[in-house]
């Protein structure tokens, strides 16, 4: 098949969960099919394009630099988020003349199916009623959370005019779309339940087993570790709440409690998390996740808004770190939480749950081994690969 793939950024540097999963799964549809890639160029990050072609056959590069959120420009495109019907997470990623040069495209290069993988690009896909919608989160859900657990009057106004025009613009899109794919069941069952959409199918979430094999003389392990995008706001939430309510529980019980947090560009409220206190690191970006996660003995994920599927999990059990997460962080997922997973959703649970782990090694392997059995037996990439394979072969087709 000749498909075409519309995303707002290239695979390259990868530092999000969406970019894992797609560039996975193209690693392998890119063995399989003639794939062309259309994502939005930042000339900071000339990594992106020139490393296209490990996962496509053509790469069609659009300048467009998404204001970066700390920048005058975006806090203007947050103030005239007011007065937009479209939400500010798809407006911000709409460059001018997109939606015509895709035409073009289309008319010239005659592709058997297309995938417009996240919101964003529906905003300047001309065919969305034949392509495949490639959604990552349930959008409207997160959106929603971020009201139930803003911290004050002024932001819940704002997340909650956010999420009104999130639920009628994913809505819309969802209804046009000629097939969905969600990246579970369960986001699958959701978009039915608050969209009334029937074409949608969920596919589950896989993990580089082999990648995540922790080495034969890894250190003994010690401390929590959380892993996750710093500039994505369900992630700084979900560690302000773990440190400032769950953190001072743990340490009744063992004082010396460590945490490392990894993860790109954190904001100035992560960061000071560790000027204040000599057991936090915050790393940044860093090269490679997995040194981080061997030395780690629990990896937490306390999140209490999100959507989707936390691949962050996957990976903490594919390098046999036990896991404690929220049902929120954990949700979507196939677990058999006590012996894969441990699931805590009130502070004082979540400390004795993180505790249990920190203070017996032998629990702490024997969740280990449970989890990485379960993620090796059915969580490959080739086969979730298979799985959109399939949606592709009987989905819409373009032309």
């Amino acid at each position: 098949m000749k498909v075409l793939w519309v995303n707002t950024n290239f695979m390259h540097p990868t530092t999000k969960g969406g970019q894992i999963r797609t560039l996975e799964m193209l690693r392998h549809l890119h063995r399989w099919h003639e794939i062309h890639y259309v994502a939005l160029e930042n000339a900071a990050q000339p990594e992106g394009p020139a490393r296209a072609h490990e996962y496509s056959s053509k790469v069609y590069p659009f300048p467009y630099r998404i204001p970066d959120k700390t920048s005058l420009t975006f806090w203007g495109e947050l103030a005239g988020g007011l007065f937009s019907s479209t939400p500010l997470a798809v407006s911000r990623f709409h460059p001018p003349g997109m939606r015509a040069f895709l035409e073009k495209l289309i008319r010239q290069q005659r592709f058997d199916a297309a995938v417009v993988d996240h919101l964003a690009p529906t905003a300047y896909f001309p065919d969305l009623a034949h392509a495949v919608f490639f959604q990552h989160n349930v959008e409207t859900v997160i959106w929603r959370r971020h009201v139930e657990h803003a911290s004050g009057p002024l932001r819940r106004w704002y997340f909650s005019i956010q999420a009104k025009r999130m639920y009628e613009y994913e809505r819309r899109v969802s209804l046009e779309a000629g097939q969905i794919v969600a990246v579970s069941a369960a986001d699958a069952e959701e978009m039915r339940r608050l969209f009334g959409v029937a074409r949608v199918t969920g596919i589950p979430t896989g993990v580089n087993i082999d990648y995540f094999r922790p080495p034969q003389n890894s250190a003994e392990t010690t401390g929590l570790v959380f892993v996750g995008s710093m500039d994505w706001l369900p992630n700084v939430d979900g560690l302000l709440y773990f440190v400032r309510e769950i953190l001072p529980l743990i340490r009744r019980g063992k004082p010396d409690c460590a945490l490392t947090i990894v993860g790109r560009t954190p904001p100035p409220k992560i960061t000071a998390l560790a000027e204040r206190d000599p057991l936090i690191r915050v790393t940044g970006t860093v090269p490679d996740i997995r040194p981080y996660l061997w030395e780690a003995a629990v990896s937490i994920v306390p999140l209490r808004i999100g959507g989707g599927t936390r691949l962050k999990i996957y990976e903490a059990m594919a390098a046999r770190i036990p896991v404690v997460s929220t049902t929120v962080g954990a949700e979507g997922l196939t677990i058999h939480p006590p012996d894969d997973i441990r699931i805590a959703d009130t502070p004082q649970d979540f400390a004795d749950r993180c505790l249990e782990l920190l203070e017996d090694r032998a629990a702490r392997c024997r969740q280990a081994a449970a989890a990485w059995e379960m993620v090796r037996a059915g969580f490959s990439w080739e086969y979730v690969s298979r799985c959109f394979e399939k949606v592709l072969l009987e989905g819409p087709r373009l032309n």
